[in-house]
């Protein structure tokens, strides 16, 4: 049954060819996760979330080591976990190329916008894009753009809950992950109803902690059952997934090395390595700290936690194609997403496919509400506070507004999950970092490095970056199209059995970027307007964090 039918044709629930484990003691460790996870927020937001400060940024309270466990906690996402070890268990070399990007992606935002984006803006990347521009056609250009990154992040998420409960629960079917996705959406907004950033702060340092550690426990089972030997679990893997054998160990095994996907390789480096530094739920963490010499050490704490979280991810991946084999991950709920869960349950049986699983899911939602957090901000700050009411909403107006807008964001994000929820998350996770590469990172690097840079060259960069990224990937084999994995034999498409796609690289990265920057750059050149001595005003700011809270309020 295809994605599209599966909204419209609800088929009942059956249990799945082969249960994992004890869903009755796989769901009571889920659900005490959640409860767990859902008393922190209640217990460390009891001041409230009343002001636009706390409810957008926790009220920068936080250390930089606090931030950067907070920021490894987001980062690592059920892309990070869940998708790259599918990914590697799966396609071998060409999975663990996922995570080489998204760590090599933290030197871009260490080297080139932590420090400075914390010192010019307060709540959002629209207060540092708008600062020396004209507020409203910036603002919302910038709120545009960061809201398709955020949607395509949340469909990774979702994608990743649908798959995961399924899989505890012993269920297969359409309606029965369109029914935990639901769940997961409406379990999200609470999140940051009760808690706002500082309750989901706390979620995700804690959450950062608990999956390192399962990571670390599940790859020094995976080698201990190897004798330690890295050598024997690569072969082991090889061993065990004879349609791939020794293909598994070098480039090229996804879809055969072509011409396209030898370039189709260069866009999605292009867009995990450049993407991050443009993502708005990342940058926003940036304002959660009183400071920008702690904003720079939450970098750097969080480029040790995600760099060894990686490492240990290459071995639980390859560790899941030797131990479970491709066939069992293949027909499993969520596909390749299920490898980690799936090993767990391997070495542990089901007390650790719960306990893994549990952190998992407590994973995907605090990724989620952080997402959700920088929708509701977007919204309420950017649109409706300074586009609407020109910047003459209250405090209390605008924490209202934010609150409607987590609803209406977790009711997309559930829409959006049901059609994405086959697909490979962290493929997926890499468009939302070609849209953000191509559409934010431009506007960013030129507003605080270029002097000549204005509204237009602004509007220019957001709007081509957004459009052609989004648009790639309508007209890409992502959406129609019929490729198929040679591993599963399956579709790739989200709408399968539909082929309008003219575009043949997956990733757009490599023409939506330089294209985001070009027309930033000529937009510029062929505007008038010029304004020295703002440039000048943002770049002190910039580097010294001098009044911008006045400047922003005002």
């Amino acid at each position: 049954m295809s994605l599209l039918t599966s909204l419209t044709a609800i088929p009942a629930m059956v249990p799945a060819a082969t249960t994992v484990g004890s869903p009755a003691l796989n769901i009571s460790i889920f659900i005490g996760f959640v409860a767990i996870t859902l008393g922190i927020v209640i217990y460390v937001s009891r001041s409230g979330s009343k002001t636009a400060g706390h409810m957008y940024t926790g009220g920068a309270s936080f250390s930089g080591r606090q931030n950067g466990l907070a920021i490894a906690g987001d980062y690592l996402s059920a892309a990070s976990f869940l998708g790259i070890a599918g990914a590697i268990a799966l396609q071998g070399y060409d999975g663990f190329l996922y995570s080489i990007g998204f760590l090599v992606a933290w030197l871009v935002a260490l080297l080139l916008v932590a420090e400075l984006m914390r010192n010019t803006g307060r709540f959002t990347m629209a207060d540092v894009l708008s600062y020396r521009l004209k507020q409203r056609p910036v603002r919302m250009a910038a709120a545009s753009s960061a809201l398709a990154v955020s949607f395509f992040y949340l469909l990774a998420q979702m994608a990743g809950a649908g798959g995961l409960v399924s899989l505890l629960l012993g269920v297969s079917g359409a309606a029965a992950q369109n029914i935990v996705i639901a769940i997961v959406g409406v379990v999200m907004v609470a999140y940051v109803m009760i808690g706002g950033m500082k309750g989901t702060t706390w979620v995700q340092m804690i959450k950062a902690v608990l999956l390192i550690a399962a990571a670390a426990v599940m790859t020094l089972w995976a080698l201990g059952h190897f004798g330690f030997n890295f050598s024997s679990l690569l072969q082991g893997a090889v061993d065990a997934n004879p349609k791939a054998g020794e293909k598994l160990l070098a480039p090229g095994l996804k879809y055969g090395l072509t011409t396209t996907t030898k370039i189709d390789f260069i866009s999605l480096a292009l867009a995990l390595v450049l993407g991050t530094a443009g993502l708005p739920h990342v940058l926003q963490r940036f304002y959660t700290v009183p400071t920008s010499k702690q904003a720079r050490k939450s970098v750097e704490w969080a480029i040790w936690l995600i760099g060894g979280f990686y490492l240990l991810t290459l071995v639980i991946g390859y560790g899941a194609g030797a131990l479970v084999g491709p066939e069992k991950i293949g027909a499993a709920p969520g596909k390749a997403n299920a490898a980690a869960p799936l090993l767990a349950f391997e070495l542990g049986g089901s007390p650790l496919l719960g306990i893994v699983s549990g952190i998992a899911f407590a994973t995907i939602l605090a990724v989620v509400a952080g997402l959700t957090i920088t929708t509701s901000a977007t919204f309420a700050h950017d649109l409706y506070n300074h586009v609407f009411k020109h910047g003459k909403a209250t405090p209390e107006q605008e924490v209202k507004v934010a609150r409607w807008a987590a609803l209406a964001g977790g009711a997309i994000a559930i829409l959006g999950g049901m059609l994405a929820k086959d697909q490979n998350i962290a493929f997926l996770v890499a468009l939302a970092f070609a849209v953000a590469a191509s559409a934010n990172l431009p506007t960013i690097l030129y507003s605080l490095f270029w002097k000549g840079f204005n509204t237009q060259g602004a509007l220019w960069s957001i709007y081509g970056g957004l459009i052609s990224a989004v648009g790639l990937i309508f007209f890409s084999p992502v959406v129609s199209g019929k490729p198929v994995d040679p591993l599963t034999g399956r579709s790739a498409s989200m709408l399968q059995g539909v082929d309008f796609a003219w575009f043949p690289l997956e990733n757009p990265g490599l023409i939506s970027i330089p294209l985001g920057f070009l027309l930033g750059y000529l937009g510029s050149k062929l505007s008038t307007e010029h304004d020295a001595g703002k440039y000048a005003e943002m770049e002190v700011r910039s580097l010294t964090g001098h009044g911008v809270a006045k400047a922003i309020d005002h």
